[in-house]
């Protein structure tokens, strides 16, 4: 796999089309598996084929149990500048639930240890909305962050993927369904919280201490080009949209050709305009209706017709040319966003 990844990443080196990499994130997985060797090769073979700024933001995505002392030490010689550590709950109960292999009390230490090796710039994941999760249990789980200082967070409510056990397990009654209501409760309590502490609501599902935004998540919601390798990875360069196979084995069969394991699509002016609603919509910097008319020109107006009724409901609101969620339009972001679709 990580000859296959070294493959791609040079068969895709003119995708971005001699941009600045400012950023490098290692996701989709559990690429905390591996070495910092590997890492590393991985990261020098980017510097090879592109120019990397000498401040890119360079984020691992990690379990809490694989950031043991001698791996953090082993991660310091590498570039990586930043975790993004998959705690999702402090309770055991819940973890066992959620099938995951850590602990309360791992996930606890793993932020510490990655403190006390040098690593500051650190996000971790909670999910709420599952049946276990009482609010008083959820406000703990806050708390718990808090304490630990660290400076980014994201929170996801939890969604059930057809196909998998819980599908099968909540179609089966075995397993009580995710419920909408709890989900927008717990979603109250967290923006509360995070406004309680200091924290700036900056998308959805981000928070983070002033200033201190992920930034490649932001370039993405700004609509900066990316470039994704790996088994169904996404890439988007403004003008097209790309997508790689999902299937591991196939992935690795394809790169042995010398052939891209990838579908592309050219993005018509609705898709782009389309996309720059979603991504923008989200977000504290707000959808800029001058951007939208320097996609396409007289786009603001038949927005700003589809967006009366949620002018009406009070979930949108306008500032300058700028549209903006308020804090109830968030509870209906995806929905707010589907209504101004061209």
């Amino acid at each position: 796999m990580l000859h296959a990844l070294v493959s791609e990443i040079k068969l895709q080196k003119s995708y971005l089309n001699g941009e600045t990499i400012e950023t490098i994130y290692f996701g989709g997985g559990t690429p905390s598996i591996l070495n910092g060797d590997e890492i590393s090769g991985i990261i020098n073979t980017v510097t090879e084929l592109h120019t990397v700024s000498s401040t890119a933001e360079i984020t691992l995505e990690a379990n809490p149990d694989d950031l043991k002392a001698d791996k953090l030490k082993n991660l310091r010689q590498t570039p990586v500048n930043r975790f993004s550590i998959g705690i999702q709950s402090f309770f055991d109960e819940d973890l066992v639930w959620m099938n995951r292999v850590h602990r309360g009390q791992e996930a606890e230490s793993s932020v510490k240890r990655a403190q006390d090796a040098g690593f500051e710039n650190i996000t971790v994941d909670l999910i709420y909305g599952y049946p276990m999760l009482s609010d008083t249990k959820w406000k703990q789980n806050l708390d718990k962050v808090f304490e630990l200082n660290v400076p980014h967070i994201s929170t996801y409510s939890m969604t059930v993927e057809p196909q998998t056990a819980l599908a099968a397990f909540i179609s089966k009654k075995r397993q009580p369904p995710m419920n909408e209501q709890q989900s927008a409760g717990q979603f109250m309590v967290l923006m509360d919280a995070m406004q309680a502490h200091g924290f700036e609501h900056y998308e959805i599902s981000n928070f983070c201490k002033p200033g201190q935004y992920s930034r490649h998540n932001s370039n993405y919601w700004k609509g900066i080009k990316y470039l994704g390798i790996g088994p169904s990875a996404h890439s988007y360069n403004g003008d097209t949209r790309q997508w790689n196979i999902a299937n591991n084995a196939k992935y690795m069969q394809v790169l042995e050709t010398g052939k891209l394991p990838a579908e592309t699509e050219e993005l018509t002016e609705e898709n782009r305009l389309n996309e720059y609603i979603m991504t923008s919509v989200r977000t504290i910097w707000g959808l800029d209706l001058n951007q939208l008319n320097r996609i396409a020109k007289g786009a603001s107006d038949e927005l700003l017709k589809a967006a009366a009724e949620y002018f009406d409901r009070e979930w949108i609101t306008q500032k300058d040319n700028v549209i903006y969620l308020t804090p109830m339009g968030k509870l209906y972001a995806d929905n707010v966003a589907g209504g101004l679709f061209f």
